[in-house]
């Protein structure tokens, strides 16, 4: 959940420059697989002993939920398509930087012990280049004014001290669109 803005210039009637920048907020889950092979080993470990001891029973999962604020800033070219006059259709590549705040949140007494171990102060900040993909079309309801619906996919690692793998990423936006001077070719 979150926002997304846009702007840009036509350069000539099938390419357009542009910005983007969104901000979205979420929760989900960290479980050990996802994080790399040397934390693994070490929680592992720190997880034996415990349950060796009696301290955490056999049956014990660890999960540290988390919520984040994600931001993204692009910036490119934007190829469109504009056959129609009701419709332009648009696709673009998409690199930019990536910056999330993730707040964990322990569950137990060994979830918290894990987490001063990722994120001593209980929030971790990233930043990290993405790239990927994306596409949509513009419903033009007028001269200055239409309705944007868009798809992005983006690839990026995040927390790669601490995550094994990147992840994937598609961020759905609609919305109203203004446009200033003429938005359609001739």
């Amino acid at each position: 959940r979150g926002f997304h803005l846009q702007a840009g210039i036509n350069y000539n009637p099938w390419l357009a420059i542009g910005f983007d920048y969104s901000r979205s907020t979420g929760h989900t889950d960290i479980t050990p697989n996802l994080l790399t092979t040397a934390l693994q080993t070490q929680i592992g470990t720190q997880f034996a002993a415990l349950e060796a001891a009696g301290v955490i029973p056999p049956t014990y999962k660890l999960v540290v939920p988390f919520d984040a604020t994600t931001q993204t800033f692009a910036a490119g070219p934007q190829l469109m398509i504009r056959h129609w006059s009701a419709v332009t259709l648009f696709v673009r590549p998409s690199i930019g930087a990536i910056h999330e705040d993730a707040t964990l949140h322990a569950t137990d007494p060994f979830a918290a012990g894990v987490i001063a171990q990722l994120a001593p102060s209980g929030t971790k900040t990233d930043w990290t280049a993405f790239y990927g993909f994306g596409g949509g079309s513009e419903f033009n309801f007028g001269r200055h004014f239409s309705i944007r619906a868009q798809a992005d996919f983006v690839h990026n690692h995040l927390f790669s001290d601490v995550l094994k793998n990147g992840r994937n990423t598609v961020r759905l936006s609609i919305g109203p669109t203004v446009h200033f001077g003429p938005n359609r070719a001739k």
